[in-house]
């Protein structure tokens, strides 16, 4: 399993007068990975739950979510689906091992985040 990362990070909180953690663009994209790593083995669980089905079974599947200041919950995650040729079971199953997920600690600014997952028998 392959991981691309492409994140674009926006800044939305006024900071003037606040006392709050901001990380920069590259820190955000490192903390992010990160934390998506963490569910590095319940999605490769979710391709091994396809190549059960189907011994042929690949594709990529493209997240977008957004990062909420102050709280750090991942919401939003949806499949880009114009990006995305895997099935249709393991994009819910990728998008439901995302469910959750929270950057501890949060930042003040609002992140938002593509994300992809290259599932390939040929890179096994």
């Amino acid at each position: 399993m392959k991981h691309a990362h492409t994140f674009l990070v926006l800044a939305l909180a006024s900071l003037v007068g606040c006392s709050f953690y901001a990380r920069g663009p590259e820190d955000y994209r490192k903390v992010t990975r990160d934390l998506l790593e963490k569910k590095n083995e319940k999605i490769e669980d979710c391709y091994k739950g396809e190549l059960a089905a189907s011994e042929t079974a690949q594709g990529n599947v493209v997240v977008r979510f957004d990062v909420e200041a102050k709280t750090g919950n991942l919401t939003n995650i949806k499949v880009v689906d114009k990006k995305t040729n895997a099935s249709e079971n393991l994009q819910k199953c990728v998008v439901d091992a995302l469910q959750g997920l929270k950057l501890d600690p949060p930042d003040q600014r609002t992140g938002e985040a593509t994300f992809e997952w290259d599932f390939s028998r040929a890179k096994r």
